[in-house]
């Protein structure tokens, strides 16, 4: 391992998230997730909805406000109108699971180079950094209750058990359901105890008894400290809201038992690697620590049945399933680094062969394959272009190289470069292929109050185009069959569907300019993310 890793392991982890993730924050499209958590930051500072949150001037009570008090006290720092300040705190957190799976594993494992290893897998594992993006509250609620496992691991293992601990255990527990109430106990913390109970025992219980009540009531506390103010204030809409979202849970998204089987893929270069740190009866005499390996693979596979026993199932639920599969794909990377050399079962050869090959292949046809397919697009960007050719064409030659040598520590430290280049010098490159049609909001809020008109929207109106225009926009939703118009001369109005019969209605007592189409769609109509939520129509209406 470099120098820099083992001396400050915890500063050097911090830093390859900060270069891996900062230089491009701005350039991913706001997803739906995200912009509901940006816009309640935003009313948050705006409206002093700092505790009965809302989105759109309407409650938002589906999710606690963590999140969201992180990106409004980042937005009061480097602006409010930053995407880069709404989406710092979630890389943050990022940074914090790396660097308490680093200490989580060096409590077990009393080896920095191993611990190392399981950090960085799991700050390059897919669906890790994708759930930044993808819903943030996500990485909130996982990375604070890592931390609290870590504390809860100490008052169970050690001796040196304190009060200390117990409150910070307490502490994090609590921050993780302010983050997204207790889907992080059900979905990484339960497991964690199940397979802690098989792997190590439980000893001297009685004794620590009142340190982990003591945790879980002040856990329960913070994190319930928030529900109970809203129950108190708005226990009308609060109840609503729980009772819509219960039935969510049990009614729309339903898929079989069997749908996270293929969970390992979700680590995306860590593929390979990970179905064969499952395979236990292989393994299990290979590993340095087998009952850290138990413990691992227990966490992982109950938690993955934990979730497979909820009907509601979306990909991004496995997110915390990364966090324990880091620690049991750790264990095989450490194998390969102490005896690939050795190897000559080509059975066990092959699959490292085949994995890290495959990802130096990508590096070295990245140019090749790029130009082919999108000669017209990278004209005008040829710089970029040229530097992501260089920088992973040379890692792609240099993982061949060194997996000649065997030199498997080596291939892993370039597979972990090879995902942080991706981030660093790939994703500028989404500018080539941005939507020809895309226009955004951001101008109308001001055009607007030149008009000196509102601006409302018919039936439904996208997070992402709320907080593309920067204020609220009212919706005007129908209601026993009729809609219930403002009661200005004129306004402004977003529909995503003008139908004739919604047209006929309007121009009853509208007369109906059409003012154009935005569109928030980074990529064209011919790519499969086009979405229809994020195209409107703006109309002006002036009353006849």
């Amino acid at each position: 391992m470099p120098k820099s890793l083992k001396i400050y392991p915890v500063l050097t982890i911090c830093l390859f998230v900060a270069i891996m993730l900062l230089p491009n924050l701005e350039v991913l499209q706001v997803s739906i997730m995200e912009a509901r958590n940006f816009i309640t930051a935003r009313e948050m500072l705006n409206n002093d909805h700092w505790l009965l949150t809302t989105m759109n001037n309407v409650a938002r009570y589906q999710k606690p406000p963590l999140p969201a008090w992180f990106s409004a006290f980042s937005s009061i720092v480097f602006g409010t109108k930053s995407l880069f300040a709404m989406r710092l705190p979630a890389v943050l957190m990022v940074m914090l699971a790396g660097s308490f799976t680093y200490y989580l594993s060096r409590t077990i494992l009393k080896g920095k180079t191993h611990s190392i290893i399981n950090a960085l897998i799991l700050l390059t594992s897919f669906y890790v950094i994708g759930i930044t993006f993808e819903a943030p509250s996500d990485i909130f609620t996982h990375a604070f209750m890592l931390v609290a496992i870590y504390y809860f691991f100490k008052i169970f293992k050690t001796e040196n058990y304190t009060w200390k601990h117990a409150i910070k255990a307490g502490l994090f527990l609590g921050l993780s359901i302010l983050a997204k109430g207790p889907i992080s106990i059900y979905a990484l913390f339960l497991p964690f105890l199940v397979a802690y109970g098989f792997s190590f025992k439980y000893k001297n219980l009685a004794k620590k008894t009142p340190y982990l009540i003591g945790s879980i009531i002040l856990g329960i506390a913070i994190g319930g400290s928030w529900y109970l103010y809203v129950k108190l204030q708005d226990t009308t809409t609060l109840n609503a809201i729980a009772s819509k979202e219960t039935s969510t849970w049990g009614n729309y998204n339903i898929r079989p038992f069997y749908y996270y089987w293929s969970f390992f893929t979700q680590s995306g270069i860590w593929t390979v690697p990970a179905f064969i740190s499952l395979l236990y009866p292989y393994l299990k005499k290979r590993v340095s620590h087998f009952k850290a390996y138990k413990f691992s693979l227990i966490w992982t596979l109950v938690a993955v049945v934990l979730l497979s026993a909820v009907p509601m199932k979306k990909s991004r639920y496995l997110m915390p399933v990364l966090i324990p599969l880091a620690f049991n794909i750790g264990f095989y990377i450490e194998y390969l680094i102490r005896k690939f050399k050795v190897l000559k079962d080509k059975r066990e050869t092959f699959p490292v062969y085949f994995n890290f090959g495959l990802i130096g292949i990508i590096g070295i046809a990245f140019p090749i394959v790029m130009w082919l397919l999108f000669k017209e697009q990278l004209q005008n960007h040829m710089f970029k272009f040229i530097i992501a050719s260089i920088v992973l064409f040379a890692i792609g030659i240099l993982i061949f190289m060194q997996l000649k040598a065997k030199e498997i520590k080596n291939v892993f430290l370039l597979t972990v470069l090879f995902f942080a280049s991706a981030f660093i010098v790939v994703l500028p490159l989404t500018e080539a292929f941005k939507n020809e049609n895309y226009k955004s909001l951001s101008t109308l809020n001001k055009e607007n109050q030149m008009r000196n008109i509102n601006l409302y929207a018919l039936d439904y109106v996208a997070p992402e185009f709320i907080w593309d225009y920067g204020d609220i926009i009212p919706e005007i939703k129908i209601e026993n069959n009729n809609y219930t118009f403002p009661l200005d001369n004129s306004f402004g109005l977003l529909v995503n569907t003008m139908t004739p019969e919604i047209e006929t209605k309007l121009s009853l007592n509208y007369n109906i300019k059409e003012i154009g189409t935005y569109n928030l769609n980074r990529f064209g109509s011919a790519s499969n993310q086009d979405n229809w939520r994020l195209k409107s129509v703006f109309y002006i209406l002036t009353r006849k």
